[in-house]
């Protein structure tokens, strides 16, 4: 594997100087990016989080890493700034959970119903094609697989438990764009989407 194909980023080293420093850096390659594929296991896209949801995220990560400064209030606010490239013209923004995301209790009950709304406002938004794989989805043909961002096709980052990958060489963003064509196959969108976040919503009550 080459040197210029794959950069191994930890997370330690990336929020050394503070959570918000974190979000502050992607907003250029958010700016720059025409089309966004997002693939997620675990937790809601950060480009669809709200600001509540997306604090709770970050304390998690801060206390996982025993930040000593707390910002992560400020940095989901610059989390939410930084997503509302999805509302700016000149980007496609295609997405895919797991329907178990949906139901993952990340945060608080207030929080996490706020975050399912949002979800259903999103995904009326013309940029936005979001898609959920159904946990009663029978014969899958791909298994869940580890979240990945694909940036049209020059760019793939990974997040694993202690760094970031980040994915140039072209054979293997090509790869992953291959997973992302069959989990999005296996995916449901509008009014099916929509119920399965009802259905969501109406378990947290």
């Amino acid at each position: 594997m080459s040197q210029s194909s794959i950069e191994y980023r930890e997370w330690r080293h990336q929020v050394h100087s503070g959570l918000k420093q974190l979000q502050d850096s992607r907003v250029q390659l958010y700016e720059d990016t025409e089309l966004f594929r997002w693939y997620s296991s675990t937790l809601v896209p950060g480009l669809l989080q709200t600001e509540d949801y997306a604090a709770a995220v970050l304390r998690t990560v801060r206390r996982f890493h025993d930040l000593s400064t707390d910002d992560s209030v400020e940095a989901a606010r610059a989390r939410v700034g930084r997503s509302q490239v999805i509302r700016e013209p000149g980007h496609q923004f295609e997405l895919i959970v797991e329907e178990w995301v949906l139901r993952s209790r990340i945060a608080n009950t207030s929080a996490l119903s706020g975050q399912l709304q949002h979800l259903l406002t999103a995904s009326e938004l013309p940029t936005v094609s979001l898609g959920i794989i159904p946990q009663a989805r029978d014969e899958r043909i791909l298994w869940p697989r580890e979240t990945f961002h694909v940036f049209d096709d020059s760019l793939v980052t990974v997040e694993l438990v202690s760094a970031e990958v980040n994915v140039t060489q072209p054979s293997e963003i090509a790869q992953y764009v291959k997973a992302f064509e069959q989990l999005r196959s296996m995916a449901v969108y509008g009014a099916e989407a929509r119920a399965l976040i009802l259905r969501a919503i109406e378990a947290l009550h």
